[in-house]
């Protein structure tokens, strides 16, 4: 299974701060995966174009990390749902009730999407570092088993 890591922030990208929620990924998934790949940091308005180019790379996950919240540059969902052939609404259903089961309300205010672009599935996680642990807890137990399902493999 290879993955890949996108971490969304324009201020990660232009060096106002460092990104530590795509670090705290990629560090999680290599439990479950063969290969994690990244971060790579991109700007807010750049999120489709990545997502394009790693399902075009034959990653069978990206991940991203940010651009779920409400603010007015938070557009990772959007980005995200035009690169999406059909969603996997549990997932995200997860990721929110998880947030909230450790004690964040505000998890509820995430607008993170899951789906399939093609053979790829896509996941959005929260810009938080928390969020973002929470997140690769939710989806560790249950990756492989999706890639599996993805590639034709049994229920």
């Amino acid at each position: 299974m290879k993955v890949l890591v996108v971490t969304v922030s324009t201020r990660a990208a232009d060096g106002v701060y460092a990104d530590r929620a795509g670090p705290a990924v990629v560090d999680g998934l290599r439990a479950v995966a063969d290969v994690v790949d990244g971060p790579s940091v991109v700007r807010d308005d750049d999120v489709d174009g990545a997502l394009r180019e790693a399902v075009a790379a034959g990653y069978d996950v990206v991940v991203t990390t940010g651009g779920t919240g409400l603010g007015p540059a938070d557009r990772t969902p959007e980005a995200t749902r035009a690169v999406l052939d059909r969603e996997v609404p549990g997932i995200a259903e997860a990721l929110r009730a998880q947030g909230v089961a450790a004690g964040v309300p505000t998890a509820v205010l995430s607008r993170g999407v899951a789906g399939l672009a093609g053979r790829t599935l896509v996941v959005n996680l929260p810009g938080s570092t928390g969020g973002a642990r929470d997140g690769v807890d939710v989806l560790a137990p249950v990756l492989r088993h999706a890639v599996d399902q993805i590639g034709g493999g049994d229920h």
